[in-house]
């Protein structure tokens, strides 16, 4: 059997490929096809469902070109990890920015992950992102909570991270409560600036529209009609997490972000966010939502992943060093 693609860009998305002769390689092995490039189509050959699976995948990307979005490396890259199961039409949100406020600047998810995440935090109450640094956990969040707030399907935001990392404690720190605060609010801030204009954000924090305050803040309260965001989640303790997750009221989202292999917490202590995802997940329940970002979703600057490369390598060696004597 074989199926062709009529291409809205031949010469493009054929040089696209033809640089990536691994990518394609990687599509023909793992559903065992053929993919041929000739001149404006591609020719797909192979059994009935892989080759409707390749051609969703190439169809994906050519539609991406069609819309005038240039075709990064990790759109590319990330949805061959969807072709052989069934969400692989879920890699079109990828391509598809999702509908905001006119006062939010338009963003694209760079990945099947990212446009996952967004869809399940529109869908769910509760929703984790868990994986490392520079998946994009905080700031989509952030994009999300904003959008609702604009729309007013929320009322306020409620922007929160455990004040106490590394050991530090906020009594020993010199300054007002909230100068020594801040600092570990920064992200959020930083996150909120990208998201919208610096003047609306100061705006709706003086309004109380939005609210950054540390963890400790949340007890005792139940919130309402907002839309609640644990930053660094990974440095909760088991009771502080339930103590969160218990504040959610009627009408609210919750998203909860943290990478579990970088905890801050003293040994003798469990995280409060690997012990809520272990038991929830348990729990299969059709509110509660959760994305693993890995470590192919990070999105840096060339520059800064070859340099985190050098360590990685450097580090590997010194132990395998170590091993040997």
């Amino acid at each position: 059997m074989e199926k062709r693609l009529v291409l809205s860009d031949p010469a493009y998305l054929g040089n696209v490929f033809y640089n990536r002769k691994d990518t394609l390689k990687k599509v023909e092995q793992k559903l065992n096809v053929f993919i041929i490039f000739r001149g404006g189509e591609v020719l797909i050959k192979g059994s009935d469902k892989n080759i409707q699976l390749a051609y969703n995948y190439l169809k994906n990307i050519n539609d991406m070109v069609d819309k005038g979005i240039l075709v990064g490396e990790n759109a590319i890259d990330s949805l061959i990890s969807e072709l052989d199961n069934d969400n692989a039409l879920n890699a079109k949100a990828v391509f598809n920015p999702p509908k905001t406020h006119s006062k939010i600047k338009t963003i694209l998810p760079k990945n099947v992950n990212q446009a996952k995440y967004l869809e399940l935090i529109e869908k769910n109450t509760i929703t984790f992102g868990i994986g490392p640094a520079g998946t994009g956990k905080t700031y989509l969040a952030v994009f999300a909570a904003i959008n609702a707030l604009l729309e007013k399907r929320v009322k306020r935001i409620i922007l929160t991270r455990p004040a106490v990392e590394a050991g530090e404690k906020l009594g020993f720190l010199p300054g007002t409560l909230y100068e020594k605060i801040d600092p570990y609010m920064k992200p959020l801030y930083d996150a909120l600036y990208d998201c919208i204009e610096t003047e609306l954000s100061l705006k709706l924090i003086d309004q109380g529209k939005i609210e950054i305050e540390p963890l400790a803040y949340m007890r005792g309260r139940t919130l309402n009609n907002a839309f609640i965001i644990l930053d660094e989640a990974q440095n909760t303790t088991v009771s502080q997490m339930k103590m969160f997750l218990t504040r959610t009221g009627f009408d609210s989202k919750v998203v909860i972000t943290g990478d579990i292999t970088q905890i801050d917490l003293p040994h003798n202590i469990k995280s409060g966010l690997a012990d809520a995802v272990n038991l929830l997940k348990k729990l299969n329940l059709e509110s509660i939502g959760f994305v693993d970002f890995k470590k192919e979703d990070v999105l840096r600057n060339p520059i800064v992943s070859k340099i985190v490369e050098a360590y990685e390598k450097r580090d590997k060696d010194n132990q395998e060093s170590k091993n040997i004597y």
